[in-house]
């Protein structure tokens, strides 16, 4: 089914104002017309009455009445309203002399003019005169009729004349006021359209905001008026940006956890393949050597010795990546319920420096420190000091340099930076990047070689995260060889 066209909202207040007002105009203008006309009736009436009075006084105080009817001819002949008047006169119910048409009368009328001198009743509008005598009046469709009896009942006068609409010069002329009306009328029409038309302004606007909501367009620019419809419209529009804004923000943070799943789910899967990838290269070195000495009972001390330490190796190795694997695991899925404390940095280092040189962990390197002795920083024992001890044998293993060193660089008020720095080879640029993924190795042989697990500097940058600091990677820049990563821890602070 069709719809039908909706008027709007602007037309909506215009034509009832505009049709109320010319309604109230018109209705005025009806009644000011039916006033004037009844007002021309009074006159008229009123005229005819003093021409038949006048008539009746001369016949009364014994004069001739016909001399006062050739006056009212000349005073009557030149006035429009009065051009086609008629005046008859009767004595003793003989005409006696008519101006224009004569007025005949009926026996009836006779006898009912007659009758108003002897107290009769007549059912038209009857005037009683001070001297006594009586006044009838009645009209018709086309005249106004109007009588008078002499006290003695032998003289009628009988006037008449046409009933007309009232001259339009009369009427404005009379009444212009009505023009002025109409003016006022006219400009509170045009005041009405441009006043309905401010106001649809804002509803129009309005409209075009609410469709383009409906299609998921963004609000732009709309000017409303400064009125209450104004500022309901803004709080609209505001209300509209804002869930736009909470839409847009929402999505971004739906497609960021998104991520962040599929993210941690990648690695996750990636983990498993390496740490099987990982977990078989042990197993299977561990069950040949196992499997070559229980295969050959008569084999000789030393090679028996030896092939128990080599399966020992790589128990332990097996062991350093199951411990690695856990230790990851735990600082990605709970990194955030690792318990801190107030540490002396600078203890803390020298002491781990201290057992992985007499332990010779670090082989030919040697460790230097330079932090200051009250480094007070807020963290976690065991790993801070494993990350010391990871960026320690990670340059013991791979750098091929003499000499490592950690150093504090600045304090920016809430945390402490440092830098750990060897004198090595240093890393192609293209394996920066990548020297934070697990299981990442610039030479793969030679890391398995060294007994690496590829899962320190893992641990080592998660462990920095956890505890609300950065940590970076680059070759030096100061002239020297060697890698350089820079980090930052927060500081202790006593009444936090």
């Amino acid at each position: 089914m069709a719809s039908k066209r909706r008027i709007s909202y602007r037309l909506q207040l215009f034509l009832p104002m505009v049709f109320t007002l010319w309604v109230m105009i018109i209705a005025f203008a009806v009644w000011q017309y039916k006033n004037i006309r009844e007002n021309q009736m009074t006159q008229l009436r009123s005229q005819l009455a003093l021409v038949n009075a006048r008539i009746i006084d001369q016949y009364e105080n014994d004069l001739d009445p016909t001399v006062f009817l050739d006056f009212i001819t000349r005073y009557f002949r030149d006035s429009p309203d009065y051009k086609a008047l008629r005046v008859t006169i009767y004595k003793d119910g003989q005409r006696l002399k008519s101006y224009g048409e004569p007025i005949s009368l009926s026996r009836d009328q006779f006898t009912k003019a007659r009758g108003v001198k002897q107290g009769l009743s007549f059912e038209r509008e009857v005037n009683a005169r001070e001297d006594d005598s009586e006044t009838f009046n009645e009209r018709d469709d086309t005249n106004y009729y109007g009588a008078d009896v002499s006290a003695d009942g032998r003289l009628i006068v009988y006037t008449s004349v046409p009933v007309s609409p009232p001259k339009s010069d009369n009427f404005f002329a009379a009444n212009g006021f009505l023009i002025a009306l109409f003016i006022v009328a006219m400009s509170l029409t045009v005041f009405s359209y441009f006043t309905s038309r401010y106001f649809g302004r804002n509803i129009r606007t309005l409209h075009e905001f609410a469709k383009g909501m409906a299609e998921g367009k963004p609000a732009g620019d709309y000017v409303f008026s400064h009125d209450e419809l104004g500022d309901i419209s803004r709080q609209i529009v505001e209300l509209y940006d804002q869930r736009l804004e909470a839409s847009k923000r929402t999505a971004e943070e739906h497609a960021v956890a998104m991520h962040a799943i599929e993210e941690r789910a990648r690695s996750k899967r990636q983990l498993t393949n390496n740490i099987n990838h990982e977990l078989r290269t042990p197993i299977g070195v561990i069950k040949g050597y196992l499997d070559t000495i229980l295969e050959n009972p008569d084999m000789d001390a030393d090679s028996r010795t030896h092939f128990l330490r080599k399966a020992q190796d790589h128990v332990n190795r097996l062991a350093q990546l199951i411990s690695d694997v856990s230790a990851i695991t735990r600082l990605e899925d709970g990194g955030d319920l690792i318990n801190t404390e107030d540490l002396n940095f600078h203890d803390l280092a020298f002491a781990v420096g201290s057992d992985l040189q007499e332990s010779g962990a670090l082989k030919q390197l040697k460790f230097k420190l330079d932090v200051p002795l009250d480094c007070m920083v807020e963290g976690n024992f065991n790993l801070l000091s494993g990350v010391i001890t990871n960026l320690a044998k990670n340059a013991a293993n791979y750098s091929k340099g003499t000499e490592c060193e950690l150093k504090m660089t600045k304090d920016d008020g809430k945390m402490y930076h440092f830098v750990f720095r060897d004198n090595g080879v240093g890393v192609a640029p293209e394996h920066l990047p990548h020297l934070f993924e697990r299981f990442y190795r610039v030479d793969s042989g030679r890391a398995r070689k060294a007994g690496g697990t590829g899962l320190g500097l893992p641990i080592v940058y998660n462990t920095i995260v956890v505890h609300g600091g950065e940590i970076s990677v680059l070759n030096r820049e100061d002239g020297s060889t060697g890698l350089e990563f820079r980090f930052s821890l927060p500081k202790f602070k006593e009444n936090k």
